[in-house]
């Protein structure tokens, strides 16, 4: 399955890098079946309509007397996902999470800025990158990017979406940011959705996900895969890690995520112990062919892809880190910039 997925990945990267259409992955009657189920489960779904909960400001306040030290820039970008959807204290959301574990870990404070929107698909994301690089002076130092469930949905041809996350990741990186992609999640988890969507929405992911990844370290990035993460842990407790609408992930389901994606996000910055960064074989770590890398990252979620040389990739399944136990921002926010510039 991995080769196959392995093989998908790498034509619709491909067609992404050559400007090409969509690719057909469907027939049209199974197309048709998943479109009519999409449908049903919207409306099954429904109802958490509530804006996520805004969270910029700094973090790792106790930290902000380091003398020579100004506070690292977490800027967040994406959909629903990334702007926390489903949670209702500042707190919870990833970006939050995020910010309080990279201060932690790199000791120093972190200012966090989200322009993540709900029901984003890839195109919004030339938008949102406009925003974090709208002020010089402030380069985020690291961005992350959650996005491609909204492409699934609607029916985006892979290809366009790759393209569009391509270039926002190579913006970033011209601009001297470091960017950390959370691939497209396992959409064949979400409760209200029967087969035979759960299957198809579950092949489209992975499907989305290994290309992306593709796409992604070709920009100059790396990704964690959020799919296969929120897969078999969704599953077996979709009352813990669900919110109220049964799609978007509760309190406990954006920390599990979130402790996948700090070590990669504090790796970015050279903030990781050394000694982790060298492939460790008993966690079946090891330099594979890039599309080869990203299909068996897409089937294990949390499992980390970056750039080696030429057409070869680096897996890696990091040990997760608790994150820190109370994650508030302090008073010094950022809602006037944002307000002007949203």
């Amino acid at each position: 399955m991995s080769m196959s997925r392995a093989r998908v990945a790498r034509r619709i990267a491909a067609a992404a890098a050559y400007g090409g259409g969509g690719v057909g992955l469907l027939g049209g009657a199974a197309l048709g079946v998943l479109l009519t189920e999409v449908a049903l489960a919207r409306r099954v779904v429904g109802g958490h309509n509530d804006a996520p909960p805004r969270a910029d400001g700094r973090y790792g306040s106790s930290f902000v007397h380091r003398l020579g030290h100004e506070p690292l820039l977490l800027g967040v970008l994406g959909d629903s996902t990334a702007a926390g959807q489903g949670v209702h204290r500042p707190r919870q959301t990833p970006g939050a999470l995020l910010a309080s574990g990279l201060a932690a870990v790199a000791e120093r404070p972190v200012e966090l800025r989200n322009v993540a929107l709900s029901g984003a698909q890839s195109h919004d994301l030339e938008r949102q990158v406009t925003m974090l690089l709208s002020d010089p002076a402030r380069t985020p130092d690291v961005c992350v990017i959650m996005i491609g469930a909204n492409d699934v949905t609607h029916r985006m041809p892979f290809a366009r979406s790759v393209r569009l996350l391509s270039d926002a990741v190579r913006r970033l990186r011209e601009a001297g940011c470091e960017v950390v992609v959370g691939t497209c999640p396992d959409l064949g988890t979400i409760e209200p959705v029967y087969q035979p969507l759960r299957w198809l929405a579950r092949k489209l992911s992975r499907q989305l996900a290994a290309a992306q990844t593709i796409g992604v370290l070709e920009a100059g990035g790396r990704t964690v895969s959020l799919g296969a993460l929120l897969g078999p842990e969704f599953e077996q407790n979709p009352r813990e890690l669900f919110g109220p609408d049964n799609y978007h992930p509760s309190a406990e389901g954006y920390a599990t995520a979130a402790m996948a994606v700090l070590p990669t996000l504090c790796a970015a910055l050279g903030f990781w112990p050394e000694d982790e960064e060298r492939p460790d074989a008993t966690r079946r770590e090891g330099i594979l062919p890039v599309a080869r890398a990203a299909a068996e990252a897409a089937a294990e979620g949390g499992t980390e892809v970056t750039a080696a040389r030429g057409r070869w990739a680096l897996l890696k399944h990091r040990r997760r880190r608790r994150l820190p136990a109370h994650t508030e921002a302090t008073p010094h926010h950022v809602w006037s910039r944002a307000r002007r510039e949203a």
